[in-house]
């Protein structure tokens, strides 16, 4: 005989297999390079001199300079490099950034401070969305476009983050 909590939980699975998945895939042109324009809130994603793709971002809740110390809410400007990925973030998914490098960190040494770290390219968890620069750091898109992103972006990708 069949409970009803062993069919309820027999729905719950059947549903939850029937979400769509957050992992897209892509079959375009290699992104080369992610531009980020801080002042006009706006990422780019290009493949050798072509245009992909444009997104609108979030950033820091303190956006105007170059990150330099832990806990300063700025967003890093520079070179880096697309460094590692969450699959199970909890900001839905998110691209790692290589800050700090070695001259971040001997900065921050300098003035006796901890450059900080764990920068990400991610989604939007509920109750920030609409939300103006509200990142420790981070530069936030929404989920749909952090799936997009995700799929179209491998490890190693450069990133140049301008002010």
């Amino acid at each position: 005989m069949i409970t009803r909590r062993l069919m309820m939980a027999g729905t719950a699975l059947g549903i939850a297999g029937c979400a769509p998945s957050k992992f897209k895939t892509y079959n375009g042109p290699r992104v080369d390079r992610i531009q980020i324009f801080k002042e006009k809130g706006v990422m780019q994603l290009i493949s050798g001199t072509n245009l992909l793709k444009t997104y609108d971002v979030e950033f820091g809740f303190s956006p105007k300079g170059h990150k330099q110390f832990e806990g300063d809410g700025r967003t890093p400007e520079g070179t880096y490099r697309i460094n590692r990925r969450n699959p199970n973030s909890r900001f839905h998914l998110s691209l790692g950034i290589s800050y700090p490098n070695t001259d971040d960190v001997a900065y921050a040494q300098s003035q006796g401070k901890m450059p900080g770290g764990e920068i990400f390219i991610h989604g939007t968890p509920l109750g920030y969305i609409g939300q103006k620069d509200w990142t420790w750091g981070c530069i936030a898109v929404t989920n749909e476009e952090i799936e997009e992103i995700y799929a179209m972006v491998d490890d190693g990708t450069l990133i140049l983050i301008m002010p």
